[in-house]
């Protein structure tokens, strides 16, 4: 081997072992990030006796099912309620994003950039702050305990994230589209069902799903705007469930595990619409 040759293996040996150093440092992170994930899942086989241990087992070769039992019986009709309070508030939240997006990125709207920094300070407001004005209406107008106060309190976070990320996706779509149509003979609301929502399906997914998952890890609405336990969502309900239930561990931890799953599908599900609603909307001008 010549002295020529022998620099470009030394440097490809070189770069091979930092990637494999690289890859080694990422697994043990991506490792310790999922622990916690995997030991809900462990100790919700787990048979309580194991848990309060001293020596509890890694690996449940003899797990049970008890606590997924117990925690379907008390958090199943939580889950139902977090479920419909989570659909609506994707529901409402693409209504009122979707066409707001579509005025400020396209039809210039007046005073456009002064509503989109509006939409910047409403996500800075702190929630606790937003839930004692909430309570104060929802209490006025009745709707203590309604899903639909729950699905408007969730919609004022969800609402200015969603626009935001419409916003700055629609300022890519191609002007000629929406002027063929036109031409056509299409009004603006024709224009924007027909031709605008379905280009922007990336971008209307990605905004949905993060609306879908602001409602359903909510807590601070969802104990503040309910007081009665058949009303709560899960997260109330988890809360609630672990004051009542502090030795039973594996029913706690299988109400977690259940608790994660709707979020979990969705994620893995609609992850490349997201990837590329977002890489979209990042690159616009």
């Amino acid at each position: 081997m010549t002295p020529r040759t022998v620099a470009p293996v030394r440097r490809h040996r070189g770069r091979g072992g930092r990637r494999a150093a690289a890859t080694a440092v990422g697994v043990l992170i991506l490792a310790v990030m999922l622990f916690p994930l995997y030991w809900m899942l462990n100790a919700s086989l787990l048979r309580p006796e194991d848990l309060v241990s001293g020596s509890p087992t890694w690996l449940p070769l003899h797990g049970t099912l008890s606590g997924y039992r117990a925690a379907l019986s008390s958090q199943g009709g939580h889950l139902l309620v977090s479920l419909g309070i989570s659909l609506g508030t994707v529901a409402v939240t693409l209504l009122v994003a979707a066409p707001a997006a579509y005025g400020m990125a396209k039809l210039r709207a007046p005073s456009r950039r002064a509503l989109l920094f509006a939409l910047l300070i409403a996500q800075m407001v702190p929630g606790i702050v937003m839930a004692n004005a909430l309570y104060t209406a929802a209490d006025r107008l009745g709707l203590i305990n309604s899903p639909f106060a729950l699905i408007l309190a969730d919609s004022t976070l969800s609402v200015p994230f969603a626009t935001l990320i419409l916003q700055s996706f629609l300022r890519g779509v191609p002007d000629e589209l929406s002027e063929a149509a036109q031409i056509d003979g299409a009004s603006r609301l024709r224009t924007f069902v027909s031709v605008i929502l379905p280009v922007s399906r990336n971008a209307l997914i990605t905004a949905g799903l993060f609306s879908f998952l602001f409602a359903w890890g909510d807590f601070l609405f969802g104990v503040t705007l309910t007081s009665r336990d058949e009303h709560a969502p899960v997260t109330v309900g988890i809360y609630r469930f672990i004051g009542a239930h502090l030795t039973d561990w594996n029913s706690v931890m299988a109400t977690g595990v259940i608790a994660s799953i709707p979020a979990a599908i969705l994620l893995v599900v609609a992850q490349r619409y997201v990837a590329a609603g977002i890489g979209s909307g990042a690159v616009k001008d």
